[in-house]
This record gives C-alpha cells, sequence and structure tokens, in this order.
C-alpha cells in the first residue's frame, strides 16, 4: 500500500509523506512494516510496537539512526529490490533483510519483454502455485492472469505482459518455487 499526501510542516512550507507497507524477513523472522518516511524522521510500526527514527547518511551505504537517546551506526549492502536478500549491519550485528512490497506483486512486474520477443513470467519472491489460470496453446490478452502464487500468506496473480500465445508452463498447482524461477513464457 503507497499512500502520498500533503503536509506543512512547523515553518508553513510543503512537503510529502510517504506511506508504505512493506513484508520483511530478517534472518527466520517474518513480519509486515508499516512505514512512514517524513525525510530525515522515519515512522514504522512492527508488531503492533510503534518506533519513530532520525535519519542521516553516513557515506555512500551508510546511515546513523537516532531512537530516543540511542545511536545505531547502519550499513546497507546491496539494493533492496523485491524478493533478493541484502545484508543490513548495525553496529557489530549482520542482518539478511528481505523487504517485499505487496503491491508491486500484483501487476506484471515478474513478466517483462521486449517487442516480438517472448514474456517469461517469473516468480518474484519464494512461494506455492496455487493455481495455473491457462494452458499450453491458450491465447491471452496483455494483463491476463497466468498463475496464481501464494507468498507470506498473500496470493499474488502473476499477468502477462503481452498479448499472445501461452508457449510453456513450468509448474503444476501445489508446485513449491523459487524467487527467479520460470513459471510459463507467452510469445
Amino acid at each position: 500500500m503507497h499512500i502520498t499526501f500533503l503536509r506543512s510542516d512547523d515553518s508553513g512550507s510543503r512537503a510529502y509523506r510517504q506511506v508504505m507497507k512493506l513484508h520483511a524477513t530478517v534472518a527466520d523472522y517474518q513480519t509486515d512494516i508499516l512505514i512512514q518516511d517524513d525525510g530525515s524522521r522515519v515512522h514504522a510500526e512492527i508488531d503492533g510496537r510503534g518506533y519513530t527514527l532520525d535519519v542521516r547518511e553516513a557515506g555512500a551505504s551508510g546511515y546513523v539512526l537516532i531512537a530516543e537517546a540511542a545511536v545505531f551506526d547502519c550499513r546497507v549492502d546491496g539494493r533492496p529490490d523485491a524478493g533478493k536478500s541484502i545484508s543490513v549491519v548495525v553496529g557489530a550485528t549482520e542482518y539478511s533483510v528481505t523487504l517485499i512490497d505487496p503491491k508491486r506483486l500484483r501487476g506484471a512486474s515478474g513478466a517483462v519483454a521486449p517487442a516480438g520477443e517472448a514474456a517469461r513470467i517469473v516468480a518474484p519472491m519464494p512461494g506455492k502455485v496455487v493455481r495455473v489460470l491457462v494452458n499450453v496453446g491458450d491465447q491471452v490478452e496483455a494483463g491476463a492472469g497466468i498463475v496464481v502464487v501464494e507468498a507470506m500468506k498473500m496470493q499474488n496473480e502473476m499477468k502477462s505482459p503481452k498479448t499472445g500465445t501461452v508457449v510453456a508452463l513450468h509448474v503444476d498447482s501445489g508446485a513449491t518455487v523459487n524467487a527467479g524461477d520460470v513459471l510459463a513464457v507467452v510469445e
């Protein structure tokens, strides 16, 4: 869920604030996070607890996080692309973190193809195939559902990015898939 709205700060200037709901996996722990970005201040709700952090950049991938009277040195190695793990170091402790925006999973973001080429529909994250909506040889329109994958208790319909023919299906209902697995091909 992305909600952007206009607010006025104490000086009367107008600034944009964005609220995001993300699924996060830190090591083996999974949770939903609601984040409100106010520029240099971030408000987060994790497991019903609220946190407010002042965020300061400290180099190319470094940050200083200030929460109440505590100061944390933080380094982020990698870019938080959906379904891909990044390394986050807080102090001397390293965490493997995966962030997923459920809203982006619902579109055709798992499938891309330049005009005239085959479109490979790929799993954006690990999950279980709960429904296959087409058969090999079916004609599909752009935006038509191809496969439904359940991940983190949410069902995500993977859609065709183009009009064409389903030339390959690599999964059946009940199959477990990994991030990046090719689910189907549309030409």
